[in-house]
């Protein structure tokens, strides 16, 4: 697979800060893959999302060096509004996300579509799919600024997925949402990898994150610490070291190590670990 965005010896810096969020970052994410962004609160992942975005230093201003490669043009080459139909971004804080100018659910999803020029039918075709698909239908004449938080994250998505970008980045998608909720994001996630999408998720649910990626980035203290499959990167002892979750089933499956009954191999989903506990008769 072809490579769309690349990491090379990046480092940036808030304003008005003296400590740089992300340090030294090096990394390739190939096309068509899920990748899972892991690690504790200020690791750097919402920084790591928002570089590729562009948004840092675009909009945030503040100190970046090295270089930030999407489709093999650094970020200061492309334009913002290319960049921005190029690259979906579903934001931490549903609530920043929406325009605040557009009266209805329906004109907030198709605002993105508006400004690219979609054409009308098109457009009402898009909007009407997509908020299906992420369970808005019934709101699409609702004021989006009297939505729970909840229903604003969907709102979000679903004005993300209308531009139907190659690369889509997702930071905290489900935390304003319930376990249904949540259950809905992942299985619209899983849709976009059947899709052929490149997906990048910032999320603390590693469990759902464990079964529905192809890769994990671990971060910590603003540092890629680890990268590769989901097997080997869950089982590797330095996001012990530093306090990075795991899934419950790898953790099962590592005290099951340490008291000399380890399983065939590592566990990344629940149904994996019930299947060699199975193949052994312990249940």
């Amino acid at each position: 697979m072809s490579v769309c965005i690349e990491f090379q010896d990046v480092s940036y810096a808030y304003p008005l800060t003296k400590k740089a969020a992300v340090r030294h970052l090096n990394c390739k994410l190939e096309k068509g893959k899920c990748y899972g962004v892991i690690g504790p609160n200020a690791s750097g992942k919402t920084t790591f999302c928002n570089l590729m975005r562009g948004l840092c230093p675009k909009f945030y201003g503040g100190i970046l060096k090295g270089n930030v490669l999407v489709e093999g043009k650094n970020l200061e080459e492309w334009e913002d509004g290319e960049l921005s139909v190029r690259i979906g971004y579903v934001f931490q804080d549903p609530f920043a996300q929406v325009s605040g100018i557009k009266e209805t659910v329906f004109e907030e999803i198709g605002m993105g579509l508006e400004n690219t020029g979609v054409e009308q039918e098109e457009m009402i075709r898009r909007i009407l799919e997509i908020a299906k698909v992420v369970k808005v239908d019934t709101l699409l004449q609702k004021n989006p600024l009297a939505l729970s938080g909840g229903q604003c994250q969907r709102v979000a998505f679903a004005s993300v997925l209308a531009l139907d970008s190659d690369i889509i980045v997702i930071d905290e998608p489900t935390s304003q949402l319930d376990p249904d909720g949540t259950m809905d994001v992942f299985e619209i996630i899983g849709a976009l990898k059947r899709q052929g999408k490149t997906v990048i998720i910032a999320e603390h649910k590693v469990d759902l994150l464990a079964e529905y990626c192809d890769e994990i980035i671990a971060m910590a203290e603003g540092t890629i610490i680890a990268q590769g499959t989901v097997r080997e990167v869950f089982q590797l002892q330095i996001l012990r070291e530093k306090k990075v979750r795991i899934p419950q089933v790898v953790t099962l499956a590592l005290l099951l190590e340490e008291k000399k009954k380890a399983l065939s191999s590592i566990p990344v989903s629940e149904r994996e670990a019930v299947a060699m506990l199975k193949e052994r008769g312990d249940i």
